[in-house]
């Protein structure tokens, strides 16, 4: 199989079921905002993250590939290879976020995103997961999707957070409170 097949030369491709899309389309603006936020947690992964940290990250980036091809199929294409996330998925990054969170302290004031090199990354890609869900409300307001997909993506977004202060907790390094000028 050949890496390049010229399909997209003119600026459209092919959705699941066939369907001929421009480039542009919000579709393929959510779905690539979420392989772009599977790329940046494969660089956190590159980096020294906890144990702990990579296992959580490589669940998320298998369910991620999952999303994308949900966010691939119009409504009214139907396929039993493409499966779906659901409240398990859901309830597995609330678990998640609920063990991590009894490792740190409670947050008393804003914090700035940074510290270690892991968990300024983890930062970023959490900015980049806040895109994704802008970008697949867009198209949920256009052809309706799995709504767990946005509870999944709004739960990584917290997750993010939380292992990013994990990271930082863990590498003794302090977060910086956020000052208000004035």
């Amino acid at each position: 199989m050949k890496i390049y097949t010229k399909g997209g030369d003119k600026g459209k491709t092919s959705l699941f079921g066939g369907e001929r899309v421009e480039k542009n389309n919000p579709r393929l603006e959510a779905y690539g905002t979420i392989d772009e936020l599977n790329s940046i947690l494969g660089f956190a992964m590159a980096n020294e993250l906890h144990s702990k940290t990579k296992s959580i990250i490589l669940n998320i980036q298998n369910n991620l590939f999952v999303i994308g091809a949900e966010l691939a199929t119009p409504s009214n294409v139907k396929s039993k290879a493409i499966k779906s996330i659901g409240s398990e998925e859901i309830k597995n990054i609330e678990d998640y976020i609920d063990e991590i969170e009894l490792e740190l302290k409670p947050l008393t004031s804003f914090i700035l995103p940074g510290g270690s090199k892991g968990a300024s990354l983890l930062h970023m890609a959490r900015t980049v997961c806040r895109r994704a869900e802008r970008r697949i409300i867009e198209v949920d307001m256009e052809d309706k999707i799995n709504p767990d997909i946005i509870v999944y993506i709004n739960r990584i977004s917290d997750l993010l957070f939380v292992i990013a202060r994990f990271e930082n907790h863990i590498s003794s390094t302090p977060e910086i409170e956020w000052k208000q000028r004035g």
